[in-house]
């Protein structure tokens, strides 16, 4: 029984693929997920380290500033077209999986045009134009955040979910800081811990702020785990020390999570999903030039729940920073108030729940091969 996944071009559209497969997956073994992702998107090194078979076409966006170079969307929209079709009729899929991003679009399209049942995930407060454009072809819409569903124009048999971002949930033990603390070389018992998270590139306009602001000298107490990204690593490992802890990269990203008494992020969906879901107060800095703005969207849906508190980009300078954290660190009622709210809005069992709905769709909708 197979259902196909469609979704990438970055991090945030592909994992959510990933953790809904292995959680169908982990409730019906039979299932047999495939996915459809793009040749120039993360999925290329992604998913040949997973378990999955797939198929990489040659999708492109649409070129909204070098609109000469559609004629590579379109190139590649005739051929992937046509594979998709001899894909499916290989092995007729039960339903499809899209995550979102430009990797999905014509796979959907495919869906539509054939009559084969789709099911749309959204990560964020604003969805982006594939899912606004299918939602009213889509059997089921399942929304990382509830407040997308007043840009939808949905079918009047199209179901509508509120299931939050699927995550790898957090453990049983997720909230001991000692133990993770003591891994990070940080006082086990007193202090706090901020991390600092531009998203998996890292920011060089969060990394220039916190790199002045550690020259300044951290707050008494607290010590940081910050992840420059790669490319902007070189650049501040030096200012490493016995407070500061700092990575190129976070893997597993659970190791920071475990020992952050709060953070400073981008508002991706799927960071702020983990970061709600390990009850993590955060200072939101959304990406100005996300599509739609979308991460700006998101900051504030997660201002609005008590969850967050939003610097804009604009806005980010080192004495706005130290006086956020100084006002965090003097008001630890605050602290736990957001704590508490963003366990609130968490959804850690979201991939679970999405698994079961789409089982129950693929289980009420006749075989078609």
């Amino acid at each position: 029984m197979r259902i196909i996944f469609a979704g990438g071009g970055t991090g945030g559209h592909l994992y959510p693929g990933l953790a809904i497969a292995r959680a169908i997956v982990r409730e019906n073994p039979a299932v047999k997920p495939f996915f459809i992702g793009a040749r120039r998107g993360i999925e290329r090194d992604v998913l040949p380290q997973t378990e999955f078979p797939f198929e990489l076409l040659d999708l492109h966006p649409l070129y909204r500033s070098r609109i000469w170079e559609n004629w590579r969307t379109l190139r590649g929209a005739v051929s992937a077209w046509s594979r998709i079709g001899t894909i499916v009729r290989g092995e007729a899929p039960r339903c499809i999986v899209a995550t979102g991003g430009y990797a999905s679009g014509l796979a959907l399209g495919y869906g539509a045009a054939n009559r084969i049942p789709l099911v749309l995930q959204e990560q964020n407060t604003f969805p982006g134009i594939t899912t606004r454009f299918f939602s009213r072809y889509a059997s089921q819409v399942h929304l990382g955040f509830p407040e997308a569903r007043t840009h939808l124009k949905p079918s009047a048999r199209t179901e509508i979910f509120d299931s939050g971002n699927p995550i790898e949930p957090p453990p049983a033990d997720a909230f001991a800081k000692g133990p993770a603390r003591a891994k990070w070389g940080f006082s086990t018992s007193t202090g706090k811990v901020l991390l600092v998270y531009g998203g998996s590139q890292g920011s060089k306009a969060m990394n220039d702020v916190v790199a002045e602001w550690v020259k300044r000298g951290l707050p008494p107490g607290l010590s940081v785990i910050w992840a420059t990204g790669k490319g902007n690593y070189d650049e501040f490992s030096r200012l490493e020390t016995e407070t500061v802890r700092i990575k190129p990269y976070i893997a597993p990203i659970s190791d920071a999570y475990r020992a952050a008494d709060f953070a400073l992020s981008r508002a991706g969906a799927m960071a702020t999903a983990e970061l709600c879901a390990w009850g993590i107060p955060v200072v939101v800095v959304p990406l100005p030039t996300a599509a739609a703005d979308h991460q700006t969207a998101n900051a504030k849906a997660l201002v609005g729940a008590g969850a967050a508190a939003l610097i804009l980009q604009s806005d980010l300078t080192t004495d706005r920073l130290q006086s956020t954290v100084a006002r965090l660190l003097a008001e630890p009622q605050e602290l736990e108030s957001m704590r508490a709210k963003s366990l609130e809005r968490a959804r850690p069992t979201a991939a679970a729940d999405i698994a079961k709905k789409i089982l129950r769709l693929i289980e009420s909708t006749p075989s078609r091969g």
